[in-house]
């Protein structure tokens, strides 16, 4: 079976950095960076629980109001999870248009916004359609660490704090647990595949009694197909957990000691990285006065916090010419 996280690159690596995380068996996705996310199909977007942003020069938050269009007049709730400032800023996209008419929608859109403070707690304010997005002040009530941005029986997002001339939030997505199921078992119990599996993984998450009632159903011809069985028994018969997988995104820091550091001390044993690669190493001394790595610093960070596998992003438009350049150099460092 695939795992539970599904990950997208929504962009080519010379256009804005934007990840899409997808569920499996979920009508649910986490969305990193909102730079320009046209290339998502309007389907994926309404998808989106929870939104990540690194920090807010515009390559990374320039079309939240395309994502406003469409989730407008939707019953809908979205956790947006920002740097320093994050708030005022979402405050003042909300502003910038007139909703006289939001008392005639039916649905309620509703924007959560975290504020990542260093050394501090965090900020929270609630935005809702139905009072005209007017910020509303809201106790952040939550008893996780700072770092910790969400943890559910199935996964957790932790995040750190970085320097790119401003604050800017690195993100690492962990599975608790990964349970696999084996195909050819269901197979051999005449056990459908689909979305009945979440609720069976969920059951096992959260460690629910063995006498569980699980429903297994599938639709055939129009009709559903319906039986109940214990969880212990799937769980013994077709279910397997290992470890789960890890996977990170890093985007817009200066290579020095501190961010790597707090870097590789987030995305430690990550599966799967996804890690600016904006400058060519020869350029070093440019990137450094922009703020940004060079391949050849993100392969090292990679390697240092020992990543599976390394995926480049986010490249400088001056090397539209050298794809492959800026690849072969984070990948060399990573691997040597």
């Amino acid at each position: 079976m695939k795992p539970l996280l599904q990950p997208l690159v929504v962009n080519d690596p010379f256009d804005d950095p934007v990840l899409y995380l997808d569920f499996l068996f979920q009508k649910r996705a986490l969305l990193f960076d909102l730079g320009d996310i046209r290339a998502l199909p309007p389907r994926k977007i309404l998808r989106i629980s929870d939104i990540f942003i690194s920090h807010t020069h515009m390559d990374h938050f320039a079309d939240f109001d395309w994502l406003l269009r469409l989730v407008l007049r939707r019953e809908k709730k979205i956790r947006l999870f920002g740097p320093p400032g994050f708030i005022d800023q979402l405050e003042h996209k909300l502003k910038a248009y007139s909703w006289n008419l939001v008392h005639n929608y039916d649905n309620n859109l509703v924007f959560i916004a975290t504020e990542l403070h260093p050394n501090a707690a965090s900020r929270q304010a609630l935005f809702r359609c139905q009072r005209a997005f007017s910020r509303e002040h809201q106790e952040n009530n939550s008893d996780l660490p700072p770092s910790v941005l969400i943890a559910e029986p199935a996964f957790r997002v932790r995040t750190a704090i970085l320097d790119h001339g401003i604050p800017c939030l690195g993100f690492t997505i962990e599975e608790n647990q990964h349970i696999h199921i084996w195909k050819n078992r269901l197979q051999a119990l005449s056990l459908p595949v689909g979305p009945w599996l979440h609720d069976l993984k969920r059951a096992i998450l959260t460690q629910q009694p063995d006498d569980t009632p699980i429903r297994i159903w599938r639709q055939e011809n129009g009709k559903k197909y319906q039986k109940y069985l214990p969880l212990g028994l799937l769980k013994r018969q077709i279910s397997r957990t290992s470890p789960g997988q890890k996977i990170s995104y890093i985007v817009d820091i200066r290579y020095s000691r501190s961010n790597c550091q707090k870097i590789v001390e987030l995305i430690q044993g990550s599966h799967l990285l996804f890690i600016e690669t904006t400058f060519l190493h020869k350029d070093a001394e440019m990137a450094a006065e922009k703020q940004h790595l060079t391949a050849r610093q993100a392969g090292w960070i990679a390697r240092e916090a020992g990543v599976k596998k390394l995926v480049p992003i986010n490249f400088s438009p001056r090397y539209s010419d050298r794809r492959q350049t800026l690849v072969t150099e984070a990948q060399e460092a990573f691997k040597n």
